[in-house]
């Protein structure tokens, strides 16, 4: 049985679906992923379905009626991933934005360098951005240059979707209560894993634009992000389970 979990939420994603999955089997490393559905009206789950003949033990999805958020389909992941028993678990977006040939540089950050938090960041030497507008590139590197203003941290992609925890890192924090669902979410996990002294660490990725499909970016994402960051900031409970 693989170690590594890719954790992979989708809504319509049918142009990617089964790419995005053979791409992540094709690598050396050995890698299983999950497919966290959330109703697609395209037939995305059922894509999934019928490529688990191929990859029985390799391929899992779980399916979950309606659109629920981003934070809740990975924290759903996560839980999934934990009970049966891997060691690093993945996010990643099903639209090749995110590299997927650099999952095993996140994977050697963890399990040989020794972070407890592997980021792919697209703003640290080495990273970038392909193919974006100039408002959303804009949109994104002052978003997380306000996070790092706010907190004072080291995180240079304080927004990034593209990461690897180690167990021991879902293992304590207490994923019943996250607060955000949508990209504050990203935020709130690493911050969350900063205060508790875990080790976080950036790998430099270039990040592309989606070919297929549409971006799940809107107002209320931004908003939640943007006033979620203060609430994060003065809030002295830190989600970590009792023991």
């Amino acid at each position: 049985m693989s170690d590594s979990l890719v954790i992979i939420p989708t809504y319509n994603e049918k142009e990617n679906a089964e790419n995005i999955i053979r791409a992540v089997f094709s690598l050396d490393k050995d890698f299983h992923v999950l497919i966290v559905d959330d109703g697609s009206p395209d037939g995305t789950a059922d894509i999934v379905k019928n490529l688990q003949k191929e990859f029985p033990s390799q391929l899992h999805i779980q399916e979950r009626k309606g659109k629920l958020g981003l934070g809740t389909a990975y924290i759903h992941g996560f839980k999934w991933g934990l009970n049966k028993g891997y060691n690093y678990l993945f996010e990643m977006d099903a639209d090749f934005s995110h590299p997927y040939k650099k999952l095993p540089e996140l994977y050697k950050a963890c399990a040989v360098d020794g972070a407890d938090l592997s980021i792919g960041s697209r703003y640290v030497k080495g990273g970038g951005i392909e193919n974006w507008p100039w408002n959303r590139l804009f949109l994104s590197y002052f978003a997380s240059l306000y996070v790092r203003l706010i907190f004072w941290w080291g995180i240079k992609d304080t927004t990034a979707g593209f990461m690897c925890y180690t167990r021991k890192v879902l293992e304590t924090i207490d994923l019943d209560n996250i607060e955000f669902v949508g990209y504050a979410f990203q935020i709130e996990m690493k911050y969350t894993a900063k205060k508790l002294g875990f080790k976080l660490v950036e790998v430099p990725i270039i990040f592309t634009d989606r070919l297929h499909g549409q971006s799940k970016m809107n107002g209320s994402i931004i908003k939640e992000a943007l006033f979620g960051v203060l609430k994060l900031r003065f809030k002295k409970y830190i989600p970590v389970k009792s023991k």
